[in-house]
């Protein structure tokens, strides 16, 4: 399991379910990976205000977030994930809890990058050479 600080936070807009686009402040959270089949967890510690939104948006099937890992001045990582825990810390603040998956864009670029070599006919060697020259 590896755990990192969670810097940044944003809730992906997703009109099917009613959720719009918005930045959390956050007071404090944390990304754990757990390495096993429940993906990760990511916990965002913030404001009570934001209590409504999330009690709002807690049913949603999936949930798109955006986050920054260990420094705000990262790449954000994108989740799809499902909200498994909303808890009232005290009179000023909440925790949200999120679990779910990473959306590894790379990943589909270079899926779609290859998938669009193989369309243009390139095959075995041709095809290993142009898709170095692209990447």
């Amino acid at each position: 399991m590896k755990t990192f600080k969670l810097k940044g936070l944003k809730i992906m807009a997703n009109e099917e379910d009613g959720v719009e686009r918005k930045t959390i402040p956050l007071r404090d959270g944390l990304v754990i990976n757990r390495e096993d089949k429940y993906g990760w967890l990511i916990e965002a510690y913030i404001d009570n205000q934001f209590l409504s939104y999330f009690n709002q948006i807690k049913n949603a099937e999936e949930l798109m977030i955006q986050v920054k890992i260990t420094r705000e001045e990262n790449d954000p990582a994108f989740f799809i994930t499902k909200i498994i825990g909303i808890n009232e810390i005290n009179e000023e603040r909440i925790n949200v809890l999120f679990q779910g998956e990473v959306v590894d864009h790379r990943k589909s670029r270079i899926e779609e990058m290859l998938q669009m070599i193989i369309e243009e006919g390139y095959q075995g060697e041709s095809l290993l050479k142009k898709f170095k020259e692209l990447i």
